[in-house]
């Protein structure tokens, strides 16, 4: 039979623990997680001419 692994377990409950601590600040707060607005991409680069390319 195997042991129990103690260790990982009281990692999970502290990941909980702090999971449901950081939802309650932002209920708290009022501030939901939204998306940031994206900035608009860059063009991409223009491909040169073949003729262009120094030689």
């Amino acid at each position: 039979m195997a042991k129990p692994n103690y260790a990982f377990e009281k990692r999970q409950r502290d990941l909980a623990k702090k999971q449901k601590k950081e939802e309650k600040l932002k209920r708290k707060t009022g501030t939901a997680e939204e998306p940031a607005p994206e900035a608009p991409e860059a063009p991409p680069p223009a491909p040169v001419p073949e003729g262009a390319a120094g030689d």
